[in-house]
């Protein structure tokens, strides 16, 4: 199939063994669907507020904690600091935004699927899912009043003197 032409010295395929050159058009349109798609990459200038922040109360010691002990903590499968304080988890609402993204990005599962592993705990009697409340301020308040509570807020929120946990 390769064939050498008596007047040149390089061996080439075929023009249909070739790859197809698509030039710098092709680099530019993925630029610009990146950027029409993903304008926090392109655009993000690092002073945007993150989309939630894990608060404690201001007496607990922790400043930093691992996204997978968090889970547990919200799944109830710990129940204590490393402090020995009780840890008392608050959740917002099923029908929030902010828990569906806490949820996806934290716990690893959708809503739906952390409502379906409480009533299992329910139903078995191993456990009752961390208190639902309304509002953020809500969040914030349960937190200042309970020395073990943890919560998430929005990044815009005011915690009102609240320990924010860095997430690892």
């Amino acid at each position: 199939m390769w064939s050498a032409s008596s007047t040149a010295t390089a061996i080439r395929p075929p023009p249909e063994a070739r790859p197809r050159r698509r030039g710098l058009w092709g680099i530019g349109l993925l630029a610009l669907l990146a950027a029409v798609y993903c304008p926090v990459a392109v655009w993000a200038d690092g002073n945007a507020p993150a989309p939630y922040r894990v608060i404690v109360n201001a007496g607990n010691p922790a400043t930093t904690v691992e996204r997978r002990y968090l889970a547990d903590v919200f799944l109830k499968k710990v129940s204590r600091w490393p402090s020995d304080e009780l840890i008392r988890p608050v959740d917002l609402s099923a029908s929030s935004s902010l828990r569906r993204r806490f949820s996806d990005e934290v716990l690893k599962r959708s809503v739906a699927a952390v409502k379906s592993y409480w009533q299992q705990q329910v139903f078995s009697g191993r456990g009752v899912p961390p208190p639902e409340l309304d509002s953020e301020e809500q969040v914030v308040r349960y937190v200042l009043d309970h020395s073990g509570a943890v919560g998430y807020v929005s990044g815009t929120a005011h915690i009102e003197g609240a320990k924010v946990l860095n997430v690892r």
